[in-house]
């Protein structure tokens, strides 16, 4: 009884191992190729390998026979059609789609609101921090010009010229993202 015990003691040992190199020798390289098949969807690559390599430890003896320089294309083979069963899977029955988050998708005003905001937070970060500080004082928060300058603590000449090189700045940082007034 102890043999056998040491026996499959032995055999987890050797699953163990051979799970480890397979993951150091192959891991890497077998994810950078799936990620382009899968679109850069990180996710899913990282879930075909861990399936093609659980398909190998299911199979070590057929690859303990094999030549070594055979493994890495076998493995290539086997992420290869786990994506593309993975594909047709999905082609033959689309997900079912509940429609009442489809009622919730904004207006194309409030998309088009979303995207200009979206553009101009870009646009004011290509600005200094001292101009970008003077237009959310004043345009953002609404304050006045000496309101600005008691919460920046600059005097109110210096918030009126941040403000004016502001927005000539950002006025160009739009036109080159081409945005036009």
């Amino acid at each position: 009884m102890k043999d056998g015990a040491a026996h499959d003691d032995g055999a987890a040992h050797d699953d163990d191992a051979l799970m480890r190199a397979l993951y150091e020798a192959h891991a890497v390289p077998l994810y950078a190729f799936v990620l382009r098949l899968v679109g850069g969807d990180r996710h899913r690559a990282e879930d075909v390998v861990q399936e093609t390599l659980l398909r190998a430890w299911r199979n070590a003896e057929k690859l303990h026979r094999g030549s070594p320089a055979a493994l890495r294309p076998w493995l290539v083979t086997v992420a290869r059609r786990i994506v593309i069963d993975g594909h047709r899977s999905r082609q033959a029955r689309p997900h079912e789609v509940d429609p009442g988050p489809l009622e919730s998708v904004p207006a194309a005003d409030e998309i088009d609101r979303a995207l200009r905001a979206m553009v101009i937070s870009e646009a004011m970060a290509d600005l200094t921090a001292a101009h970008r500080r003077a237009l959310v004082e004043t345009y953002l928060r609404g304050r006045s010009v000496a309101e600005a300058a008691e919460a920046l603590g600059v005097p109110p000449g210096t918030v009126r010229s941040r403000v004016f090189y502001a927005l000539r700045s950002l006025r160009l940082a739009l036109e080159e993202r081409g945005v036009t007034s």
